[in-house]
């Protein structure tokens, strides 16, 4: 590829955590200038002379065609395509952010999975509410079971990429394909961003259940409910069932259930071994959306008249300060019921 071909397939990456550092490096691994907006001017000075993210991502070594700057306008620059990854708390200052500088004619690929609190929108109506008009049909939504790390390391990875305009879903789909990360078609946007919320709440309830030192019947369960809350919410917001079976439900799910990396996992395994919350997240040095976003979840099921219960659990014991093992008791003693609603209710013999 010649330097002018390769500099009209710039990428613009908001965001220079584990996450946005692991995608950026598949753009760059496939030859394509990237770079990256991030607030750290020291960070910045390392990406670009030491080739490495030694805050986030230590472990990688990052291509020269892997650049950085504190400028959002120098990387919104001549920008084939935009990938929103900051945290989903900092989306909405973001988007507003470059709102009159992103091209109106790239793909724009938002990675961040999450629910923002106050609104109790999703990613997707954060960006269509603050970027302008002319974007929303070429927004795409990437998903998945991918640990930054691991995805940084090369090693298979899967995701799916949703959008309703199918000709920058396959574009999309085609600038993040590679040897390593294999990508899927979706249309299911409300499906795909739900999955790829809830789980991280669901991953807390698992990781404090292992706190506790219960066994893999009860991670079973509690990934199986959780993923039947997760297709209660989507369901309640116009997604459909069967996505949340594929990468971006049960996939991206098991991953943060089970996973050794799973941030959120961490902070629920800490949870059941009796450790306070602030302890535990001062200590994480990253973002675990999931305690976020079981506020959001919880807020919004009441507002949409829905009842998740694992959720609701979770937030008590993030919010109200209620003993993990309690929790466990009345998620275990609440009444019986079908395990799928159209089945109706279950009569218990008198």
């Amino acid at each position: 590829m010649t330097s002018a071909a390769a500099a009209g397939n710039k990428v613009a990456v908001l965001g220079a955590g584990a996450w946005g550092t692991a995608l950026a490096k598949v753009l760059a691994d496939k030859g394509d200038p990237v770079q990256m907006y991030c607030r750290r001017p020291d960070l910045v000075a390392q990406i670009n002379g030491e080739h490495v993210n030694g805050k986030y991502l230590p472990s990688a070594k990052l291509p020269d065609t892997l650049t950085a700057s504190v400028d959002p306008e120098e990387v919104l620059h001549g920008a084939s395509m935009v990938v929103f990854v900051a945290p989903s708390h900092a989306t909405r200052e973001v988007a507003k952010l470059v709102a009159r500088k992103v091209p109106h004619d790239a793909p724009i690929v938002s990675a961040t999975k999450g629910i923002e609190n106050d609104s109790l929108t999703f990613i997707d109506e954060i960006l269509a509410a603050e970027l302008p008009g002319a974007t929303h049909r070429h927004f795409s939504f990437l998903s998945g079971p991918s640990f930054a790390k691991e995805l940084a390391a090369e090693l298979p990875t899967g995701v799916v990429i949703a959008s309703t305009d199918d000709r920058v879903r396959d574009h999309v789909m085609r600038r993040f394909h590679a040897p390593y990360m294999r990508t899927y078609a979706s249309r299911d946007i409300p499906g795909v961003e739900c999955g790829g919320a809830i789980k991280n709440v669901i991953a807390i309830a698992a990781g404090a259940a292992d706190g506790l030192g219960f066994g893999h019947n009860t991670r079973a369960m509690l990934i199986t409910r959780g993923l039947a809350e997760m297709v209660k919410l989507s369901l309640a917001r116009g997604g459909e069932a069967i996505t949340l079976a594929g990468l971006a439900g049960m996939g991206d799910l098991v991953l943060t259930c089970t996973g050794e990396l799973s941030r959120n996992r961490t902070v629920g395994l800490e949870l059941g071994k009796g450790r306070k919350l602030n302890d535990i997240v001062a200590g994480l040095g990253h973002v675990a959306e999931g305690v976020k976003t079981a506020h959001s979840a919880f807020d919004l099921a009441k507002k949409l008249g829905i009842e998740l219960p694992i959720i609701s659990e979770v937030y008590r014991v993030l919010y109200e300060d209620k003993p993990v093992l309690q929790a466990v008791k009345d998620l275990m003693s609440r009444e019986l019921s079908a395990e799928f609603e159209s089945l109706g209710a279950i009569k218990t013999p008198s």
